[in-house]
């Protein structure tokens, strides 16, 4: 069903010219004030940010992360694909590859094959290590291996700098913390 066009129904307030901005005028001002992303900040560089826009960093993460995985495996990402792996529509997933292309993270043309650039390949080693770390401490726990990978799943993209690094020295692989 398309949209239906409907006149704008007329309000019996009369608008004051002082009175506050709109909402809509507000969120572009605010957005207009945003600095270029550039590079996405993770939750281990960052103070804890905002719920939407951290879940919009692990869904970054888990799309990059995903495209250099079937880079590596296929030699090539496609949206079709992408959307199988992930379980979701071939249009989520083409909106997110746009959002993707703002933030300097893949180059995509349409019905073709979807590539990291050197910052989506970054973000997808950094995300990989994460999720390694996290899995290998898990099992050294004693966490069964598919519960393991599906916990990490989760967990790699709220887990801080420090905590990564208290994983590594109980699994015997960081130097430990000076203090």
């Amino acid at each position: 069903m398309g949209k239906v066009n409907r006149p704008a129904s007329k309000s019996k307030k009369s608008k004051d010219k002082s009175s506050k901005p709109s909402k809509a005028s507000t969120q572009k001002a605010q957005k207009a004030q945003k600095p270029p992303t550039g590079k996405l900040q993770t939750p281990a560089s960052s103070p804890r940010p905002a719920t939407r826009e951290e879940h919009s960093q692990e869904t970054a993460q888990d799309y990059v992360e995903l495209i250099a995985d079937l880079i590596a495996t296929t030699g090539e990402a496609r949206v079709i694909e992408i959307a199988r792996r992930l379980g979701v529509t071939h249009v989520t997933v083409s909106r997110t590859i746009q959002r993707l292309k703002r933030e300097g993270l893949v180059t995509a043309q349409p019905y073709r094959s979807i590539f990291l650039t050197d910052l989506g390949k970054e973000l997808a080693e950094e995300s990989r290590r994460r999720h390694e770390i996290v899995v290998e401490f898990l099992l050294s726990l004693g966490i069964p291996e598919s519960v393991a990978q599906s916990d990490a799943e989760g967990i790699e993209h709220h887990v801080s700098k420090e905590t990564l690094e208290a994983f590594l020295r109980h699994l015997g692989k960081a130097k430990p913390r000076k203090k």
